[in-house]
This record gives structure tokens, sequence and C-alpha cells, in this order.
């Protein structure tokens, strides 16, 4: 399994038409694929135990109008591990170092999951190069969690330092599927099992005291959400807190529309481009 799946990893990054690449932030090296070029740039960031090949369509789609760039976030994929402390300050200043190496100025954030709480970071770090927020599936609550909520995270970092490839893959089985093809999920469900356990558990728990709604208010620019309709988005909540925003929903798919239905995720992209560029 894990010969076919390096296999076919290695087709998608070809398929960008970069080999792999690196940039250093502190001591960790940050593996990225890039192509295109021009002065605005959409830099995409992966969610939980991913990595950059799931951004490899979108990537192909946009790469003749502008400079793509898709990262592994340190600790995932081909990046580094030497590092303690798996915060999102951290992995902010990860995507802010990536953005400065590599002479961005004109930046569009991508992040898929969680990787939308560490992209709102890193464009709090540098809100002079980031002009706009994508979500992909992610802030579609931004209010403060509940004692109850805690108290349902704490079980769950217990249950998952138990048995960390049986929980997660029991997380994932619910909702995040939805409609999703089996191949997909299989290569979701490989990427997990593949993931280091401590990395990816105290990536969570690093995320734990983000304040997404706090945070937004501070950036103050637009966010552009594109997100499954499986669960709602709480747009009430986001007018409420006095934030920019715009949601594109693609029906009928789960918690990975990039894989599930690239098609439709471009096309919504390419709205926001539009939107920005005013082109």
């Amino acid at each position: 399994m894990r010969c076919l799946y390096a296999g076919i990893l290695a087709i998608l990054l070809s398929s960008c038409g970069k080999s792999v690449k690196t940039v250093d932030d502190q001591g960790v090296k940050i593996a990225y694929v890039d192509a295109g070029q021009g002065d605005t740039a959409l830099l995409f960031v992966h969610g939980w135990c991913l990595n950059k090949g799931y951004w490899s369509n979108q990537m192909d789609h946009f790469k003749d109008r502008y400079h793509v760039v898709a990262i592994d976030l340190p600790g995932f994929g081909e990046s580094g591990k030497e590092r303690t402390e798996w915060t999102t300050e951290n992995y902010g200043r990860d995507i802010d170092s990536v953005m400065s190496q590599l002479h961005l100025n004109k930046v569009v954030l991508v992040g898929h999951s969680m990787g939308g709480d560490l992209c709102l970071e890193a464009a709090l770090h540098a809100p002079d190069r980031v002009i706009a927020l994508v979500g992909i599936d992610n802030f579609k609550s931004i209010n403060p969690e509940t004692p109850t909520q805690k108290a349902d995270d704490a079980r769950t970092y217990t249950v998952l330092k138990e048995g960390f490839t049986k929980a997660a893959f029991q997380y994932f089985q619910g909702d995040l599927f939805y409609k999703t093809a089996d191949t997909i999920q299989r290569r979701i469900l490989t990427d997990v099992a593949n993931a280091d356990s401590a990395v990816a558990i105290a990536a969570l728990q690093g995320n734990d005291n983000f304040e997404e709604r706090k945070n937004l208010q501070a950036f103050g620019k637009p966010l552009y959400l594109i997100n499954s309709d499986y669960t709602p988005t709480d747009t009430a909540a986001l007018t409420a807190a006095h934030v920019p925003h715009e949601v594109m929903y693609i029906k009928d798919t789960g918690h990975f529309p990039m894989v599930e239905k690239p098609a439709d995720v471009n096309a919504a992209l390419d709205a926001v481009m539009a939107n920005i560029t005013g082109h």
C-alpha cells in the first residue's frame, strides 16, 4: 500500500510541473512545490495530517495565471520535525517565512480545515503581504468553545493518545466523508495512518486557544469561504462579528472538496480571484 501511495503522490506532484523545494524556518525544513509566475500568488495550506499533494488540481488549474505555491506544514509530508512546540503561532510564522523567502508580496492564502486558522495567523503576521484569505470547509462556527466542547476535546486527545490510528479512523468515518469516493477515502486514511501521531495530536492541541472571532476581526479583510454544504456555516455569527465574508457552497461532498469536487472548487476560486483582482 505504501509503495502504491508513494507512486500516486509522485504523479500528483509531477503534474504541478515543479520538483519539491525547501525553505527553512528556524531550523525546520519546509517543503513546497511552486509553478507559474506573476505579481499575485496563491499559497495553499493543507489541513490536519494531509500534505501539499492535495492541491495538485488547483495548482494545475491556476499556474498559467498566477504564481502558485503549495507547502507541507512542518511535521507532515516532506517537511521537517525539528520542533517541540506545534502551535498555531509557530505554523503561522512558518507560512510567513515561506512568503518572505519566496518574495511573495500579493498573496491570497488558501487554507483547508485547520489550515484556515494557520493562514489567518500568518495573515496577522504579514498584513501587507496578504490581500485575501480563502477558507476551504472551515470557519463554520467562529463562536468560542463552550465548557462542554472543551471537555469533549480533552476526551478526544486522551483517546487519540491511547490508540491514534483507530480513533482517528473512527472520527473520519462520520460526516467528514459524506459522499466521498472510496479511493479518496483510502488516500486520506492512508495519510492519517502514516502521520506522526505525537505531532498530529500536538498540532490539534496547539490550535485549542486560537480565537477565530477575535483574529478575523483583527484581520479586517474579506474572508472567502468555499464550504461543503454537509454541515451549516454560521453566517449569522460572522455578520454579528462584523467580519466581511462571502460563502460559496460545494454541494453533495464531504470535508475535502478540493479532491472530491476539484472542478467545483476551482470554479469558486476563479470567482474569488475575479473579485479580488477585478479580472
